[in-house]
């Protein structure tokens, strides 16, 4: 899943404005791994196709704790971003007015392989958490810096909440709800 999320990611704009580029890949898998070994799977809910050429790691109403484990793991991400620390701290800065303040279902991380890309496998570990989101009344929250994954996660029903330059010259990034 790490392997999976790391290869979808490279090149990603966001990545790319937010992680330093020296041994860029490793601090990517790191990243990606500690999202799912310490967010998704202990306090969330991760979604994978069988052979892991897809994965979604969400946030949930029921997420418990997470704001210790954030607060814990902030150092450890800074020091991911390497010398990209301040313009990961900025865009993050940017997005926060943007986020839902009340209970929301969160796609935090959502990767296909590039060699299993345009085979529906993105929408097959999407769509549980958007049921889930549905079911509990709750929106559904993502955030993408790609207009590609705008156009797919409007297919879903995610609506344009804001189009958020990012500061140090970084990637516009899209806030995106999709309410039940």
């Amino acid at each position: 899943m790490v392997r999976t999320l790391t290869r979808a990611f490279t090149g990603y704009p966001w990545i790319r404005h937010t992680v330093s580029a020296d041994d860029h890949l490793d601090r990517v898998s790191r990243f990606q791994e500690l999202f799912v070994s310490r967010i998704g799977l202990p306090h969330g809910r991760v979604w994978v196709t069988p052979d892991c050429e897809a994965a979604s790691v969400w946030t949930t109403p029921e997420s418990t704790g997470i704001d210790e484990v954030f607060a814990e793991l902030a150092p450890v991400f800074a020091e991911l971003s390497g010398e990209r620390a301040p313009f990961a701290a900025s865009a993050e800065e940017a997005l926060t007015p943007h986020r839902p303040r009340g209970p929301v279902w969160f796609l935090g991380t959502i990767g296909v392989d590039p060699a299993h890309q345009g085979k529906g496998l993105g929408r097959a570990v999407i769509e549980p958490g958007i049921m889930a989101a549905e079911k509990a009344g709750v929106p559904a929250y993502l955030e993408t810096s790609t207009e590609a994954n705008v156009r797919f996660y409007r297919r879903l029903g995610f609506e344009v909440t804001a189009e958020v330059e990012l500061p140090g010259d970084g990637p516009r990034t899209w806030t995106m709800i999709r309410r039940p």
